[in-house]
């Protein structure tokens, strides 16, 4: 079964669930689960959840360290509401249990080190090197 895992994902993802199914009816299995396979998928997607609020997070970061650097760009405008909405999809993709995993600081420094140095030619104005929002602002509504 792990040769299916790594040569047909979504056939072994499908023939897992259908044991698992069987399992839960309390039918006898024709073959037993991969389950080392399964376990790994199941905190895959954990992590996953994580990361991509993560990736949110940083990208609204980044798109409002732009704003703030050069807030008379034609662009600014965009900048402030693309950051609103990173904002609003990490809210809702947030969970409770990624507070502790969440490396806000580290995340910031990622943003600031994606920040470009110059943009229409122009030098930025100087931002924070230190996260000036908490997680719990970052993720206020």
């Amino acid at each position: 079964m792990s040769d299916l895992y790594d040569d047909d994902i979504l056939l072994w993802s499908e023939r897992q669930g259908d044991l698992l199914r069987r399992i839960a009816r309390g039918e006898p299995p024709n073959e037993p689960p991969d389950w080392v396979n399964i376990i790994d998928e199941v905190e895959s997607v954990g992590r996953e959840q994580l990361h991509a609020v993560e990736s949110l997070l940083f990208h609204a970061l980044l798109h409002t360290l732009k704003a703030e650097a050069w807030p008379f760009s034609r662009d600014a405008d965009s900048w402030r509401a693309d950051g609103r909405g990173f904002r609003a999809q990490a809210r809702r993709r947030f969970a409770p249990s990624m507070r502790q995993k969440i490396d806000l600081d580290g995340i910031y420094a990622d943003a600031l080190k994606a920040l470009p140095e110059r943009l229409d030619g122009q030098p930025g104005r100087p931002v924070s090197h230190q996260c000036p929002m908490t997680l719990d602002e970052l993720l206020v509504p």
